[in-house]
């Protein structure tokens, strides 16, 4: 047994000893270092923006502690930061659960094979995947058939209970019930429980074609649309008259023009709760696979019993199947890059799952910030934690200081994952949500951004022309928010220009 010899006030030197010098001298005289005026180029844009700067927080400090900030700018304020807040949750994942960690989903026969019929109920239990999109569904299925199982002779039975159903309202947030990015969570997530309407113009038949991906079942859609009269591409998706909020009709009034060449429309699905066994019995049966009952969701009584029989554990069935989701370090780039909210709240949701399987208590929004408050406390103590909502930003209620943002990016900057965060994060200039952004220092910022109305916010590291790296965090709460994002991108680049 190892017993520590150093007395209780030496050990308290040498923590003291540990932390950043900037975060000791918060409370003495040194912290007036760090630059009081803003920036002329960032003064600048914030009165183009007509943005008070006390509607502001701004912060730029070298990764590695080692000197006070360089920008320090009501710094300790608690400020939406949309879905920079992302970053704390996809930290948190990789940190806790490691950046090869993988969900499964799970497929299990409960009755008896003979000659290619399955004479019982095919059970699929989801394990929280994330990215389960239309291709890797019917590669799922596809092995399925490949291990002989082309006939079910009874039902597709769906084992959603690894999440707490959600009970928000698609709309709820900004009354747009049918954009993508206001799917709730399900630990049987389809393709973002959403359909994409793909447009091909058939100029000799003087017709686009309709394709929708994925093949849903009980649901009739037009499979063509005339084409325009007048050639040119304005807002097409409003002159096709797209009637999508009816689960069972998907209709186009209008016409589409040759002159947009192929486009592709995702939407989210309009009775969100059916999606799953929509998608699964309509790829079933385009595969080829027959079905004699439905495809539906399990109830409590079924599960309890298919528990109890160890069904869902895989134990007794004679076939069971296990398709594992994209590891983390991949999800944790698209979330990031791509900003995706249902693949962020997933991700907090499993923050309380760190065995998977479905092993544990059902996760839900308070598991996972009684989670993340945990972890916060063990990994980054000297400072206030975050107040999460769901993990995603996507929340009028989550709020972070940019100290407490700094101190968690310089913590990530010297964990076993950084490059796996680091490689997560748009680059300035050149991919995803930076590509048009903060063009005069290309390459030299990795920065995930936020946007919501009344915030913008960027957060991430930058490289400065010295070869420092230095931690960057912005975060603008007003009504003229986004008018002041060449603030930012001002902020950018004077930290990479070292000003």
């Amino acid at each position: 047994m190892f017993v520590n010899p150093l007395p209780a006030r030496l050990l308290l030197a040498a923590a003291l000893a540990l932390l950043p010098a900037w975060a000791l001298a918060q409370k003495t005289p040194a912290a007036k270092s760090a630059k009081a005026v803003l920036p002329a180029a960032i003064s600048q844009a914030l009165t183009r923006a007509q943005v008070p700067t006390d509607a502001v927080t701004l912060l730029v400090m070298d990764a590695a502690g080692k000197a006070a900030p360089r920008l320090a700018h009501r710094a300790g304020e608690p400020m939406n930061p949309a879905s920079v807040m992302k970053l704390v949750t996809t930290y948190a994942a990789l940190d806790l659960l490691g950046p090869d960690f993988t969900w499964s989903t799970r497929v299990l026969m409960d009755g008896s094979i003979s000659e290619g019929v399955l004479h019982g109920n095919l059970i699929v239990r989801g394990g929280g995947d994330p990215k389960m999109v239309v291709e890797r569904l019917q590669a799922l299925l596809a092995q399925i058939q490949y291990s002989g199982v082309k006939v079910v002779r009874g039902d597709i039975v769906l084992d959603r209970s690894a999440f707490q159903a959600s009970v928000q309202d698609a709309g709820e947030f900004d009354g747009e019930p049918l954009r993508p990015y206001n799917a709730s969570p399900d630990a049987l997530l389809i393709n973002f429980k959403s359909l994409v309407m793909r447009f091909t113009p058939d100029p000799l038949n003087n017709r686009a074609l309709v394709a929708v991906e994925p093949p849903l079942a009980g649901i009739v859609i037009d499979d063509s649309v005339p084409l325009a009269r007048v050639a040119r591409c304005g807002d097409w998706r409003s002159e096709l008259r797209a009637s999508v909020d009816n689960p069972n009709r998907l209709q186009f009034t209008g016409s589409y023009s040759a002159a947009c060449g192929e486009r592709v429309w995702p939407s989210a699905y309009a009775d969100p709760a059916s999606f799953a066994a929509r998608a699964i019995e309509g790829s079933w049966r385009a595969m080829g696979g027959l079905l004699t009952g439905t495809v539906r969701d399990a109830t409590a009584p079924e599960l309890a019993l298919l528990r109890a029989r160890g069904t869902l554990s895989g134990e007794k069935p004679p076939l069971r199947l296990d398709a594992p989701s994209l590891p983390l370090r991949e999800i944790v780039r698209d979330v990031n890059k791509f900003s995706n909210n249902v693949m962020a709240r997933h991700l907090f949701l499993s923050l309380s799952r760190p065995g998977q399987g479905g092993q544990l208590d059902q996760a839900s929004p308070g598991t996972g910030r009684a989670a993340l408050a945990a972890w916060w406390k063990k990994s980054i103590p000297l400072q206030p934690a975050p107040v999460m909502d769901n993990g995603s930003g996507l929340s009028r209620s989550e709020r972070i200081s940019a100290t407490s943002l700094a101190a968690m990016l310089q913590h990530a900057a010297q964990s076993r994952v950084a490059q796996d965060l680091l490689d997560s994060l748009p680059v300035a200039g050149m991919d995803a949500t930076m590509r048009e952004r903060a063009k005069n220092v290309a390459g030299q910022a990795f920065i995930k951004t936020g946007s919501l109305r009344d915030v913008t916010a960027v957060a991430g590291y930058a490289n400065g022309v010295s070869g420092a790296r230095y931690i960057v965090v912005g975060m603008v709460n007003h009504p003229n928010a986004g008018a002041a994002r060449p603030a930012l991108d001002a902020l950018i680049q004077w930290a990479v220009q070292e000003r």
